[in-house]
């Protein structure tokens, strides 16, 4: 797994049935100036789109994903 600009990926668990995959995404964008703050302009928008001109203000962020098939993951 990958992280996003400047992310860290970090707390990675499963749900108790096995059939889920929990995985936390911290300090995206963390390394962005003061000056780009004040332009609206962030190094990462992740997770927001950027609508228009990338301002989407990073965030940190817990992901869940289950196995394709369903079953359980590992397996």
């Amino acid at each position: 797994m990958t992280a996003p600009t400047s992310a860290d990926v970090n707390s990675v668990a499963e749900s108790p049935d096995g059939k889920a995959l929990f995985v936390s995404i911290q300090h995206p964008g963390e390394n962005t100036s003061a000056s780009m703050f004040t332009a609206g302009t962030f190094e990462s928008n992740w997770p927001g789109n950027g609508l228009g001109s990338g301002s989407a203000r990073p965030r940190s962020a817990t992901l869940m994903t289950p196995k394709d098939d369903g079953d359980v993951i590992g397996l």
